[in-house]
């Protein structure tokens, strides 16, 4: 069955757990079986207003305030201890029925109730425990805040900006690992490597439906494709990358310098932030920098950046010209005039009318000219950053030709993101013990880039991102920060406070 289907008869049919309740109230029984009338009937045994009933048709809220409704119920048995309502929030399939059952006799109508008091030390957990809940269905479902850790967006998105995500947009996902320690995402705080999560409870991959799809230019946040598998103490690195440059048998038997090797499962691996480029079914290719998508280029975002060698006549430039320019990056080559600087095009422009400056040159990697750490590793694809493709991207549905040759760049989807057995025998591709001149693949797959073009670990460099990958959509800047500066002295860029993402 759709699991769809399945959440939505669980929220329809919800209430027929406390049938047994239902008779003890003095209503019918078969009452709660009655999908919308069950609801009204319950807000009426536990006594709560009507208004109720308006966020129980709002996605997500209603999660939490049945969880409200169960806590209710559990008064009228006279059960206050935290620890009971906590296991009937957990386990209310088992919990609800045993109690409407046994506990029959005990039922007090609210009314008749006798007001616990509650000692400060309880008001608080309760507060703390309501406030935590909230939060993460908050966070989980609807709205995350994301702080920008790196330039790769720069400077459409600045180190030290502070973002909304929106989890909605695309559809939220049920977490994989439910069980976690609240706030944080794969590491405990104060501790290098230990797991904020335990796998006891793992589910299995869903999406919400969402309010928009993915779109050309959005800028997303997602998953790390690479990040399923991690060596701790060099968690910034992509093991994958590690293995081709060291060895996978010196990186699992060397934890003095790269640590014990773990899996993580999707909703924890690392949080990326870039630009979607391609869609599913798009034709991509990159043309001395310039973006084609089926045959047609791309226009660049306003704020993109390159690397550019700068030659000057050997004096040095004003560094409070360059901070006008917002140039932050740049690179003195030893025992020269030259320097490198990552610039947007209205910068690079800017710096040519400078009198010491004497040229001012992109730098591009020539087509033909093999990068070996760019997707897909491969010398038959003899391709760098600045030359790439042109590669269809994945479609779900999609069915492409697979040999030993193009297996390369379909190899990780078809083990990794499609779970499937794949093996190389000679000349013959087996997946799943079957010989496969073909592949249809089960899911979409999008191409990630960062708007500073060549300081960005993107798409170029590890391949396509999993539609089970995305987590959501950047909508707005709340507050931006500049560790460089002191709090009297611009640290708070107010100019970028409450900015919309384009």
């Amino acid at each position: 069955m759709a699991p769809t289907i399945i959440i939505l008869l669980i929220l329809i049919f919800f209430p027929v757990l406390l049938w047994k309740t239902f008779e003890t109230a003095g209503f019918k029984g078969y009452q709660s079986a009655i999908p919308l009338l069950n609801y009204f009937i319950w807000l009426k045994i536990i006594n709560k207003g009507l208004w109720w009933y308006i966020f129980l048709l709002i996605p997500f809220i209603n999660v939490f305030v049945v969880m409200l409704m169960v806590v209710e119920t559990l008064k009228c048995y006279n059960i206050h201890s935290l620890g009971q309502q906590a296991l009937a929030v957990l386990f209310p399939y088992i919990y609800l029925p045993w109690m409407s059952t046994r506990l029959a006799g005990k039922y007090i109508p609210p009314a008749a109730r006798v007001k616990i008091k509650k000692t400060p030390t309880r008001e608080w957990v309760d507060a703390i425990l309501f406030a935590v809940i909230a939060a993460t269905i908050i966070r989980v479902f609807m709205i995350e805040a994301y702080t920008i850790p790196t330039s790769s967006m720069e400077k459409s998105l600045l180190v030290g900006d502070f973002l909304f995500v929106s989890k909605m947009a695309y559809g939220p996902k049920v977490p994989n690992t439910p069980l976690a320690f609240p706030f944080v995402h794969h590491t405990l705080p104060l501790t290098e490597s230990t797991k904020s999560y335990v796998e006891w409870i793992k589910l299995p991959y869903y999406r919400f439906p969402g309010t928009t799809s993915i779109k050309h230019n959005d800028v997303v946040v997602f998953n790390y494709p690479d990040g399923d598998t991690v060596a701790l103490r060099v968690q910034n690195q992509s093991y994958y990358g590690l293995v081709r440059d060291y060895s996978r048998k010196r990186i699992w038997n060397d934890e003095v310098n790269f640590g014990k090797v773990v899996y993580r499962p999707v909703d924890k691996r690392e949080n990326y932030i870039k630009r979607c480029i391609g869609l599913p079914g798009d034709t991509l290719q990159i043309i001395n920098q310039d973006v084609f998508i089926d045959s047609k280029p791309v226009s660049l975002p306003e704020e993109a950046q390159f690397k550019y060698l700068v030659r000057t006549d050997g004096s040095r430039i004003n560094p409070m010209a360059l901070d006008k320019l917002g140039i932050t990056e740049e690179i003195m080559m030893a025992g020269t005039n030259e320097l490198v600087m990552t610039l947007t095009n209205e910068a690079a422009a800017r710096l040519k009318s400078f009198i010491n400056v004497k040229e001012v040159q992109k730098i591009i990697q020539p087509s033909g000219y093999w990068q070996p750490y760019i997707f897909p590793f491969d010398s038959a694809y003899a391709w760098n950053v600045d030359n790439f493709g042109p590669l269809v991207i994945p479609k779900a549905g999609a069915t492409v030709e697979i040999n030993t040759k193009n297996i390369v760049l379909y190899e990780r989807i078809i083990k990794n993101y499609e779970l499937n057995d794949l093996r190389i025998e000679g000349d013959k591709i087996l997946i799943n013990g079957q010989p496969a001149t073909t592949y249809t693949f089960k899911m979409d797959y999008y191409w990630m880039m960062g708007d500073n073009r060549h300081n960005s670990a993107d798409s170029r460099f590890w391949g396509f991102v999993p539609y089970d990958h995305i987590v959501g959509k950047a909508v707005f800047v709340w507050l931006s920060l500049d560790k460089s500066k002191s709090l009297f002295n611009g640290k708070v860029r107010f100019n970028r406070i409450f900015r919309t993402i384009h």
